[in-house]
């Protein structure tokens, strides 16, 4: 039996997560590497591979072959997050991904201990991640002590740049366990997103997400679709910070732990829904365990630019024999 492997044999890899969506990290800093949508797949398949949500290759911008990447190295990045989603398709961005990437870079030595920032290259342009503060450091987590963003966690923020929204683009969501289909607002945070707003935590459990919810009409390249319930009686408006929870499918993926840039969707849906006057701070509680979204809107409401932050960390190393 042929190994589908046998062209990464040699390669170090990493395996981290971000809130419990993990990944599949490869060296490749010279860009040697080349990766097939089917290798990525079953690399990121859980029985017959590593397993992950996705695949992230470790290269020099500059040597990544990867168009733009080149002038993104210019500008600083000198490291590129080549990112594949869990079916081997690519995808532009993603935040739980890019604080696993740069935490793999320090982790790594290939940026120094005590950089303040780390420029990453992205499809979605450059992307800036510092460390921050963790925040559940004097705070309850989110649900136990083991649970992802808890002490023991390196924290990251990443300026995820700009934002758009768009009420006039109107989608209908049916969604298996959600009795009739509910309207969403589409987000662009570097990937599209569909968010739909629930009453009640019963029904954001209720949502059977097995199967991709159906989008009426789907969206040009399709869309990660997050369920959210906004939360006032967790929400410390005299601090300026919402509450919601919320779930997710991942285009490309399935139901995942949590999404990063869905994450930064769900609360620039809440505050659009919630109007001007309502937190830019969000405290985003998935599955998987807490973000924070900080959002600066322009002045007409409808664009602006996002912040979010949260763990990251490293499982595992090895190399692919």
């Amino acid at each position: 039996m042929n190994n589908p492997f046998a062209a990464l044999a040699g390669t170090r890899f990493h395996k981290g997560h971000g809130t419990e969506n993990d990944f599949v990290l490869l060296e490749d800093d010279g860009g040697d590497l080349t990766l097939h949508p089917e290798t990525v797949a079953l690399l990121a398949d859980r029985r017959t591979g590593l397993g992950g949500d996705g695949v992230i290759r470790i290269v020099r911008s500059a040597d990544s072959g990867i168009p733009g990447a080149h002038e993104q190295a210019a500008e600083g990045a000198e490291w590129f997050m080549d990112y594949y989603n869990h079916d081997g398709s690519l995808s532009e961005m993603c935040g739980n991904g890019v604080r696993v990437f740069a935490h793999a870079l320090l982790e790594t030595s290939r940026v120094p201990a005590d950089i303040e920032e780390i420029k990453v290259g992205t499809r979605d342009g450059i992307k800036t991640v510092r460390t921050t503060l963790n925040p559940a450091l004097g705070e309850t987590a989110p649900t136990n002590p083991s649970t992802p963003g808890g002490p023991e966690d390196a924290w990251y923020t990443v300026d995820m740049g700009r934002w758009s929204l768009d009420e006039s683009a109107e989608v209908l969501v049916t969604t298996d366990g959600i009795d009739v289909p509910r309207p969403g607002l589409s987000v662009e945070t570097g990937n599209p997103h569909t968010v739909v707003a629930l009453a009640e935590a019963a029904e954001l459990a209720a949502a059977d997400l097995r199967d991709a919810p159906v989008l009426d009409p789907v969206p040009p390249h399709g869309s990660n679709v997050e369920f959210i319930v906004m939360e006032p009686s967790r929400s410390d408006i005299a601090g300026g910070e919402g509450a919601l929870r919320m779930r997710v499918s991942e285009r490309g993926v399935g139901e995942t732990r949590s999404c990063g840039t869905g994450a930064c969707a769900a609360a620039i849906a809440a505050h659009h829904w919630a109007g001007p006057t309502s937190p830019l701070q969000w405290r985003v509680d998935v599955p998987g365990g807490r973000l924070r979204i900080g959002i600066t809107p322009d002045q007409d409401g409808d664009r602006g630019s996002v912040t979010l932050a949260g763990p990251a960390v490293l499982v595992a190393t090895g190399t692919i024999d």
